[in-house]
């Protein structure tokens, strides 16, 4: 395969770019599109044609009669969308004693770490990040600097700011206690003027991976969660829920909220309410599978491990049905896990997700068009399309293939500049 750079000009507001590709992906459940022109300045797609269909001369330059690039081998996709992942973390780290110190790490530190990660990831493809929540201000102060007249490269950003849990349970490191507030709604506002561009909840607490199941009651109830996101809902901001185990699965879902994000443990019937409901499902395997994966390292014991091929494999069969269904589908790595480095762990999610049986365009849709679609973010990505931004992929290596050739070399392109990359590799430095 020829792995040759691509040589693109710049574009700016007032010198668009003409692209003629073989291939196009726009970010939506269609099948690929053949002999693709796109047309794009800076800050957005200016002109999208198909079979051959040439733009019109005023969307060009004055003069301009052929394309600045033309790649017959070349498919063009949206860039990524990363719906789960905590910036604050260092999710490479496989050290468990190092994880704890790191924790540990002032505020300002942690700001700065997650700071050095946000250009690698524009020019990894990850153009997009849905932040899970931090109670340090992290997460907020990145949404505010994505917001600011001084933006660095990085990827469009919002963060929920801390997630909300109930003092005691599951969430201390990454959440603030519901119990700070006098009702849900006070606490739904707080967060809100704080800066948060959504509200996360933590229902339930986390897989017992020795027992192979969750073990704890949930620690919210269906009342509380309705509360909170309509309370939400009242301030214009969706919800997300942390959810495993199907008892706290059916809160959340009976509560409201607008994506239920893990899922592990999720019924049929309970899959059929979220097509209903149009409820998105980020189903995070990349997580459960780093343990099964390091399984030594983490000390677990062949049962253990057999435990958590367990599950994989039901949380596989769980995200088929669910396509079949029509549950919306939005891709998330839960980077910041053990072991799920940012940027890599979400390539290595749409990996997982394809293992798991999702076809591959769906798994495509997952990462760009269906966070587009349901998520509701203040930005227009994750399309092909005119009027969206201009934030895309050029790759070589058709991912129409598998979406592993996504970790193969490609150029991003982000508002207009242009970063060509060959990393494959997972940097335990994320």
């Amino acid at each position: 395969m020829n792995d040759t750079p691509l040589h693109l000009p710049a574009a700016t507001r007032e010198r668009p770019v003409w692209l003629h590709v073989g291939t196009l992906l726009d970010g939506s459940t269609n099948a690929p599109a053949r002999d693709a022109h796109v047309v794009y300045d800076s800050e957005s797609i200016r002109f999208v044609g198909t079979d051959g269909r040439l733009p019109p001369a005023e969307q060009l330059r004055p003069g301009q009669t052929l394309p600045d690039l033309a790649a017959p081998d070349v498919t063009l996709l949206p860039g990524l969308t990363e719906a789960h992942a905590h910036l604050f973390l260092a999710g490479g780290e496989l050290d468990l004693a190092a994880r704890a110190a790191y924790l540990k790490l002032p505020p300002a530190e942690l700001l700065a770490r997650a700071r050095d990660r946000l250009g690698q990831l524009v020019r990894l493809g990850v153009t997009a990040v849905r932040d899970a929540g931090d109670k340090d201000g992290v997460g907020l102060a990145l949404s505010a600097l994505g917001k600011g007249a001084a933006r660095p490269l990085m990827p469009y950003y919002e963060s929920p700011g801390a997630a909300i849990f109930h003092r005691g349970r599951y969430g201390s490191f990454m959440a603030g206690a519901l119990e700070d507030y006098p009702t849900p709604q006070a606490c739904v506002a707080a967060r809100v003027a704080a800066g948060a561009d959504r509200i996360k909840l933590i229902p339930t607490g986390i897989i017992n991976f020795k027992a192979g199941a969750v073990t704890t009651e949930p620690q919210m109830t269906t009342e509380e969660i309705s509360q909170l996101v309509a309370a939400a809902k009242s301030l214009g901001r969706q919800t997300f829920a942390h959810a495993s185990g199907d008892t706290g699965i059916e809160r959340v879902i009976e509560g409201g909220v607008d994506s239920v994000e893990h899922g592990y443990f999720v019924r049929d019937d309970q899959l059929s309410r979220m097509r209903d409901w149009q409820t998105a499902w980020v189903p995070t395997f990349a997580p459960v599978q780093e343990q099964v994966d390091h399984a030594a390292l983490m000390g677990w014991d062949a049962a253990v491990t057999a435990n958590l091929q367990k599950i994989l494999d039901q949380h596989a069969a769980s995200l088929v049905k669910a396509h079949a269904l029509g549950v919306p589908i939005v891709a998330g790595s839960d980077a910041g896990s053990v072991g799920v480095a940012h940027g890599f762990g979400l390539l290595r999610e749409l990996e997982l997700m394809e293992r798991a049986g999702l076809p591959t365009l769906a798994v495509i849709h997952a990462a760009t068009g269906a966070g587009a679609a349901r998520l509701g973010f203040q930005e227009k990505f994750g399309r092909i399309a005119p009027g969206w931004r201009s934030r895309f992929i050029l790759t070589r290596h058709p991912p129409v293939r598998t979406v592993a050739n996504l970790g193969k070399a490609r150029t991003v392109v982000f508002d207009g500049e242009v970063f060509p990359t060959n990393e494959t590799g997972d940097d335990r430095g994320l």
